[in-house]
C-alpha cells in the first residue's frame, strides 16, 4: 500500500496514458505514491473564461481522498488555482505560461511545485518559470509533448531528464 497520493491530470489532447504520464506515474509510484489518473472528455467550444472552472470540477472530486501531490499537463495546468487554494505541492507539465490566469494561479503558491516545458514550446516562457519557482526543468528545442526533432533518442533523453526532475522534486515532497 502506497504512503502517499498523487493525481495525474491530462492536457486537451494529451491523456495519462501518454508517455509522459506513463513514466511520471512510474517515478511517483517508485517514490511510494499510490497513483490516481483522471480521465476527461473537454467540451468542444469550452470558452477561456470558463476553462479554470470546469477543469476544477474535473479536478475536486478525485481530492476527497487525501492527495499529497498533482501532476497536470497543459489544459491540466488551470489546477494551480485548486494545487494553491489546497497547498498542494504540484508538477507542471508545459504549463501554460502565456496564460495570466495559470501564471496567477502559480504565482501565489502555498506548497513547492515543478515546472517542466519545451524551449520551442509557444505555451512556455522560461523567464516566467524562473521567476515562480527554483525548481524547474527546462528542455532545449523541445515542444509542447517535449519531443524535439531529429533523432528519437534525443527525444527519449529528455523524457528521461522529466523523469529524474520528477523523482528528485519526490524526494523533496517526501521529506518535507
Amino acid at each position: 500500500m502506497a504512503d502517499r497520493r498523487a493525481v495525474l491530470i491530462p492536457g486537451q489532447g494529451y491523456d495519462t496514458r501518454a508517455p509522459l504520464f506513463a513514466y511520471a506515474g512510474e517515478a511517483l509510484r517508485r517514490a511510494g505514491f499510490g497513483v490516481h489518473e483522471i480521465t476527461w472528455e473537454v467540451p468542444s467550444g469550452l470558452s477561456p473564461e470558463s476553462t479554470a472552472a470546469w477543469v476544477a470540477d474535473q479536478v475536486s472530486p478525485a481530492l476527497d481522498d487525501p492527495t499529497d501531490l498533482l501532476v497536470g499537463k497543459s489544459l491540466g495546468t488551470f489546477a494551480a488555482r485548486v494545487a494553491a487554494d489546497r497547498a498542494l505541492p504540484a508538477v507542471w507539465l508545459t504549463p501554460l505560461l502565456r496564460l495570466p490566469e495559470v501564471v496567477h494561479a502559480l504565482g501565489r503558491p502555498a506548497a513547492p511545485f515543478l515546472l517542466v516545458g519545451g524551449t520551442a514550446d509557444p505555451s512556455w516562457d522560461g523567464s516566467a518559470a524562473r521567476r515562480l519557482t527554483p525548481h524547474l526543468v527546462e528542455i532545449q528545442e523541445a515542444d509542447h509533448s517535449l519531443m524535439l526533432t531529429g533523432p528519437l533518442a534525443r527525444s527519449a533523453e529528455a523524457l528521461g531528464r522529466v523523469c529524474t526532475g520528477i523523482e528528485e522534486f519526490a524526494q523533496i515532497i517526501c521529506a518535507g
